[in-house]
């Protein structure tokens, strides 16, 4: 199980809203505070949907834009992957070790990430928390990915980029490896 931000997707200095202000005419601030802080738990979680949560908010403040050119953006400038990472996972993945997505996306981005991005081509299956309704470090998230998978905990192992879902996934009986992005995976594994 393989977390996508921070690991399989590196993120842009500044985050991906780093310009958005400059070529949307949209601050990173107001899409914080009237989109993100209020919307986000339930758009993530798989309560409600992006765009019907978005399309609100920039009616108010940002007229001039669609939730979709809004999205577009924010999931590419938001895309850029660890390509030396995913050489060496799909080693593994040569090798016989079933590979996994296990991250917190809502579904727009998550579907961006499997078919745009391609990772459908790269990992076996990806586990998301907008279609678990809960998602790392909840043990409600790794319970729901053991049983559609049917891997026992001991059967599955976690890289991720959080120390908090690392102790999650650990004391959901999985291994687990905190990942900086600083070394090459085969030194990680060990």
């Amino acid at each position: 199980m393989v977390d996508v931000d921070g690991v399989v997707v590196v993120p842009r200095p500044g985050g991906w809203a780093a310009n958005m202000e400059a070529d949307l005419g949209l601050a990173a601030a107001t899409l914080q505070t009237h989109f993100f802080r209020p919307h986000w738990p339930d758009v993530v979680m798989g309560r409600a949907g992006l765009h019907d949560r978005l399309a609100p908010v920039l009616a108010e403040h940002a007229p001039h834009l669609t939730s979709r050119a809004v999205a577009d953006y924010w999931f590419a400038m938001d895309a850029r992957l660890d390509e030396t990472l995913l050489h060496d996972l799909a080693d593994l993945r040569a090798a016989g070790v079933a590979l996994h997505l296990a991250t917190v996306q809502e579904h727009e981005r998550a579907a961006y990430l499997w078919d745009t991005l391609s990772l459908r081509d790269r990992f076996d299956a990806m586990h998301h928390s907008a279609a678990y309704g809960c998602g790392k470090p909840d043990p409600a998230f790794f319970a729901a990915v053991e049983a559609r998978t049917g891997y026992a905990p001991a059967d599955l192992a976690l890289l991720d980029d959080r120390a908090d879902n690392v102790k999650a996934a650990r004391a959901a009986g999985w291994r687990a490896i905190l990942w900086d992005g600083t070394r090459r995976l085969a030194d990680v594994l060990g």
